[in-house]
């Protein structure tokens, strides 16, 4: 599935299911919500911390939420994320080209 098919999903979905988008501001809100049960499974799987006494490692899961709430607001506002990871690619590409290569503390 491409960025462009996963926003056409998305928005499929949101008009047979979802009766409409939650606002922009609700939308931000649960972006929110959901990076923070990312961080809290990444915190468990790989940090300090242990899984509470019935909590699944679901890293996809909390990804793919994640995801699928970005692609909303990108949908309700107009952007094509396609669009902006290429414009992305190259910003990065033009600013740090050398300056990781170079990072000694990634040697």
């Amino acid at each position: 599935m491409t960025i462009k098919e996963a926003q056409q999903q998305v928005d499929q979905w949101i008009q047979e299911y979802g009766v409409r988008y939650f606002s922009e501001l609700t939308n931000m809100a649960v972006l929110t919500e959901e990076v923070g049960e990312l961080a809290r499974v990444i915190a468990r799987q790989y940090g300090d911390q242990s899984f509470k006494a019935g909590e699944q490692p679901n890293l996809g899961e909390e990804m793919a939420d994640v995801l699928w709430v970005l692609i909303c607001l990108a949908n309700q506002t107009g952007i094509d994320l396609t669009e902006e990871l290429k414009k992305s690619f190259e910003k990065k590409t033009k600013r740090d080209k050398t300056r990781h290569l170079n990072n000694e503390k990634l040697k």
